[in-house]
């Protein structure tokens, strides 16, 4: 398959209430760096709240994840609503714990999690579609318990029970290490699950793309 444009599917701006930044600008890079055009996304409607990210406190502030995510695409950004699936070759879901926020509920609901309705659908019609998914960090969560798919978050025990208990398969990946799903075409790697370094999570983020590109 020839990867000529990607959804990308973002969840505000910011790590602790979005998308993890240095995730989310790596991914548009590595697409950039392969020639992959790209359109992101994302919902409109508010963030569940807002953290003030140099003390970790909630602020009384109230963003919207769709404007706060055009902060990160530069304004080049659409609603969810507009996501056509047969526009695109591939979508790809940076992490954050703000994505387990606004995307998903993982990060007050723990294994009990529900995800966004449009964010639901969208990964099953790409599936339905046999289109590639590629998950970062903590999305590829989503992916498993929609999908019961083959994914990796790194490798932590608990987690990896929690995506066995969906029915889905987890790999140990290392972060610069990425895991596919060959029968669901669902790639993914662990990024901030597995360090704080920006560098060698850019080495997962590449190889995942690189991935993506060999499928061509």
């Amino acid at each position: 398959m020839y990867m000529k444009k990607i959804a990308v599917i973002l969840a505000g701006a910011g790590v602790k209430d979005g998308s993890e930044l240095h995730e989310a600008v790596l991914s548009l890079w590595a697409l950039a760096k392969n020639k992959i055009e790209y359109q992101c996304f994302a919902p409109d409607k508010q963030q569940h709240h807002v953290i003030n990210h140099s003390t970790g406190t909630e602020t009384k502030e109230s963003r919207n994840v769709l404007i706060e995510s055009a902060r990160i695409a530069r304004g080049n950004i659409k609603a969810l609503t507009e996501l056509n699936v047969n526009d695109f070759d591939a979508v790809l879901f940076p992490g954050g714990f703000g994505a387990a926020k606004n995307l998903f509920t993982y990060a007050f609901d723990g294994a009990n999690f529900t995800i966004d309705k449009e964010i639901e659908n969208i990964i099953i019609n790409f599936h339905a579609s046999k289109k590639p998914i590629v998950a970062l960090c903590i999305s590829p969560l989503m992916i498993a318990k929609v999908l019961k798919a083959k994914v990796t978050l790194g490798n932590d025990e608990g987690i990896a029970k929690m995506v066995k208990d969906f029915g889905a398969i987890h790999e140990t990946k290392n972060v610069n290490e990425i895991c596919f799903d060959e029968k669901n075409l669902v790639i993914t790697t662990p990024c901030y699950m597995i360090t704080n370094n920006i560098y060698d999570i850019s080495l997962g983020i590449e190889a995942a793309i690189e991935k993506l590109v060999a499928r061509e």
